[in-house]
């Protein structure tokens, strides 16, 4: 087809092109559909535009233009090279490639085939001498973080690039103030892209479909490039405009929040595996009480639904992997949940609900959640069962892309591949969600966690491709839980690539990572590596889960620290009774609630392009904030394992008892003024949890810290402010906590600011050990109006009051000057 401009002010000549070539038509609600796209022009065209002009779409009619100024960092395309924000981005750029603008800093790339077919490789160009993180697609369900300096170095399935751009590309000179380019592949009609590198270091985009009747000869928007002085200001900013391009997904900050994410949790999963029982979620739900952490909500895994498995035969030895052949034969409890007239089930309950009621009553659970995959079960539903006909599903055998065979295999897959699933068919998939979750309501189960979301993409052939079947899907499934539940109560799991990704309208958690794996020491340091990187992409659009872990293990501090600063659920898998409530109660409160900090966690800009996990000198920094301080978690994540999918896997190794040195400072926490005010004397006061340790730094300044493998602390960095003309003030929180500011809501001074008397009010919550920072001995403290007992080391300047259990749900201090 072919478009012309209501107006050209320009004068210049374009020459539109087709905007795709399918087999059929697209659906209106496709990402990018034909309604949608914003005309282009062809590459001769673009590269001749006059830089102060922009050709951009109105509105109000998507067929008309309007002029309008710009800055010189708009993207271009010039003589064969990608300029952004004035510098050489990529080099060699062929021809067939093209430029869509867009805003003052972003733009589309595209790029055009002379044949049609449902995959394509394009080439971009030449990427080299550049320092760049890549997150990318390891398996078919999980990302990974690269860092490299060249197109080389971009793996096959990268769903995110940004490369820091520093003025004559000189790496050496790490204190110049960068700028950062960003490239996001996205979902362009009935096609997804992804990015990757090849060893002429030439950056590409693999296009496909997913199925082999849905085929084009181009994307217009294929790629997204976006630039910024701020690394997660762009990266805010470029979800923010790809939210309102696309209409398919939506940022993090307008979800509702679950109620789960400010509770502690237990999940049965590694507690148990497949052979949860009611009497074992007893057991785990008691021992965590007495230990005075109670869970506030469950997680009922894998284990729990009526299944059949014609794979595992009675008597036979265990085959690895025959368990990704069960198959769901009906959306109700098995009979370890439900009384039978089985004499051997005489002591299972009732049924689901009698259970649910009986553990919510006697262990204080607000939530309970099922765990379900997206297909019902791992082999999807049994074909022409009595409870499952009436969805029709079809035993389909899945079919990986190349992109995914070509990084590394997952069991679980390849078990599918072999055993094959049975395909709900996507007319009835609405209907299958709504029976399951709405019987799961009449059960008094409150939420669900959805597995296996990724497997659509390899069962897309003749099913619209996988774009289309994902976004359907997806609607479905958001529909339901928006239906049945009253709390936006699902956790997504198995579902980390853009398909599913960008079709995220409702849900607010995701996985951010492979499995926690207790019994692999290898994998503890990747595990938190890996979700803080995903983060930077993933928690934009959802709250990253860090997964559950064992509070009792060589890592359980590891894992415990970086959930204190993730930002995220909190939650364990303990075998019952095999707990370390030292650990636990520094995350949970008396009465099961946690400190969960603000945003999802993510490394300091100085980590971005450092690789924590195999460099062999380089800790990793997580950063966060409270309401009123910051908080950053350091970790020695090297010497205990290695990437996958790399070919030289012990470059820069260390031993595992090495000390690795690295430096913090209080600006390695981002928007640091939302807590620093207009009090704020430049300084702050730095907790070391490991060390009790109280000091003053200035914000740009650093300390020193060394930690071995597996080691770790915590660092409360609090706002110093000046209160009535002579008091710096700067509250750290309760110390006997990891995240001790996660536990005050605010802080205010109260009397006349130009006099020298008044008191500081501190509103917050949980018991034990409040401290703050204070130039000058207090008077005095009460705590909800009763006068406590203060003390005050002149030393360090730390005051310290003692918080009873009594105001665990919530306290008023007045420290008096």
């Amino acid at each position: 087809m072919s478009h012309t401009l209501s107006t050209n002010p320009l004068n210049v000549n374009m020459n539109m092109v087709s905007m795709r070539t399918l087999t059929r038509p697209q659906k209106p609600n496709s990402c990018f559909s034909s309604s949608t796209f914003l005309p282009h022009c062809n590459i001769q065209t673009l590269r001749f535009l006059p830089h102060r002009s922009l050709l951009r779409l109105n509105k109000n009619n998507c067929y008309k233009w309007k002029h309008s100024m710009f800055i010189s960092t708009k993207p271009l395309l010039k003589d064969g090279t990608l300029i952004v924000n004035g510098q050489e981005a990529i080099t060699g750029v062929p021809d067939n490639v093209f430029l869509t603008p867009l805003s003052d800093s972003s733009a589309f790339l595209g790029a055009t085939s002379s044949q049609s077919s449902s995959r394509h490789v394009f080439k971009l160009g030449v990427i080299q001498d550049v320092r760049l993180l890549s997150l990318f697609r390891f398996k078919v369900w999980w990302m990974i973080p690269r860092v490299g300096n060249s197109g080389s170095d971009i793996p096959i399935e990268t769903q995110m690039l940004l490369l820091e751009a520093r003025k004559g590309r000189d790496l050496d000179k790490p204190n110049d103030s960068p700028s950062y380019i960003i490239f996001l592949p996205l979902l362009d009609g009935e096609f997804r892209s992804s990015l990757q590198g090849n060893s002429s270091n030439e950056l590409e985009f693999c296009l496909e479909s997913g199925d082999p009747a849905i085929v084009t000869s181009e994307s217009i928007r294929a790629v997204f490039v976006n630039c910024g002085n701020h690394p997660f200001d762009l990266m805010k900013e470029s979800m923010k405009i790809l939210e309102e391009q696309t209409g398919t997904f939506s940022v993090r900050e307008t979800k509702q929040m679950p109620g789960i994410l400010d509770v502690f949790g237990w999940c049965t999963w590694d507690a148990f595996y497949q052979e949860v029982n009611p009497q074992g979620i007893k057991d785990g739900l008691k021992s965590l009480s007495e230990g005075g952490t109670p869970a506030k909500f469950l997680i009922i895994d894998d284990g729990w639904q009526d299944t059949t498995n014609e794979f595992q035969k009675e008597g036979e030895p265990f085959i690895d992997g025959s368990q990704f052949g069960g198959r769901l034969v009906s959306v109700e409890e098995n009979s370890k949940f439900r009384r039978t007239s089985d004499e051997s089930q005489a002591d299972a309950p009732n049924d689901l609900k009698h259970f649910v009621a009986d553990i919510k009553r006697n262990f204080g659970l607000k939530y309970v959640y099922v765990w379900h995959a997206l297909l019902g079960y791992w082999g999807g539903l049994v074909p022409n069962a009595r409870d499952t006909k009436k969805y029709n599903p079809k035993l389909t055998y899945p079919l990986q892309s190349p992109g995914n065979l070509a990084n590394m295999r997952d069991l679980a897959m390849d078990c599918m591949e072999k055993y094959g699933v049975g395909a709900i068919d996507p007319n009835r998939i609405s209907q299958f969600y709504d029976d399951l979750h709405s019987y799961l309501v009449s059960q008094d189960v409150d939420g669900v966690k959805v597995d296996v979301q990724n497997i659509l993409e390899t069962i897309a052939t003749d099913l619209g491709g996988r774009v289309s079947l994902t976004r359907h899907f997806q609607e479905a499934l958001e529909k339901s839980i928006a239906s049945n539940f009253q709390d936006n109560s699902i956790i997504c799991c198995m579902g980390l690539s853009t398909d599913s990704i960008y079709h995220s309208k409702r849900s607010a958690i995701t996985r951010a990572s492979d499995d926690y794996y207790p019994k692999n020491p290898a994998t503890q340091t990747l595990h938190i590596a890996a979700v803080a990187f995903n983060s930077i992409f993933l928690g934009e659009v959802v709250v990253p889960d860090w997964d559950m872990f064992y509070s009792l293990h060589d890592a359980a501090e590891f894992h415990a620290i970086a959930r204190a600063v993730g930002g995220c659920p909190v939650y364990v898998s303990d075998k019952p009774g095999e707990h370390d409530h030292k650990i636990l109660k520094r995350l949970v409160l008396p009465d099961g609630s946690v400190l969960r900090a603000k945003y999802p966690g993510r490394p300091s800009r100085d980590c971005l392009f450092i690789d924590p996990v195999m460099d062999g000198k380089s800790l990793l920094k997580i950063w966060n904030l409270n309401e009123c301080t910051g908080v950053i978690g350091v970790f020695n994540c090297q010497g205990a394992g290695s990437w996958p999918c790399l070919d030289n896997t012990n470059q820069n190794h260390v031993s595992n008892s090495a000390e690795i040195s690295g430096q913090v400072s209080p600006a390695d926490v981002e928007y640091f003024e939302e807590v620093s005010g207009k009090l704020w004397t430049g300084d702050c006061a730095i907790y070391s949890f490991n060390k009790g340790s109280l000091s003053r730094l200035p914000k740009e300044e650093k300390f020193g810290i060394g930690l071995q493998t597996l080691e770790c602390d915590v660092f409360t960095v609090s706002p110093i402010k000046v209160y009535f003309q002579r008091v710096e003030f700067a509250p750290i929180g309760l110390m006997n906590m990891y995240n001790s500011g996660g536990a005050i809501e605010s802080v205010e001074q109260c009397g006349d600011p130009s006099s020298y008397n008044g008191r500081i009010h501190i509103k917050g919550r949980g018991a034990g050990s409040f401290g703050g920072y204070s130039s000058v001995k207090p008077k005095g403290c009460s705590i909800n109006g009763e006068e406590e007992e203060m003390k005050y080391k002149e030393e360090d300047k730390l005051v310290t009051v003692t918080i009873d259990a009594s105001n665990n749900s919530g306290w008023d201090m007045d420290i008096w000057y």
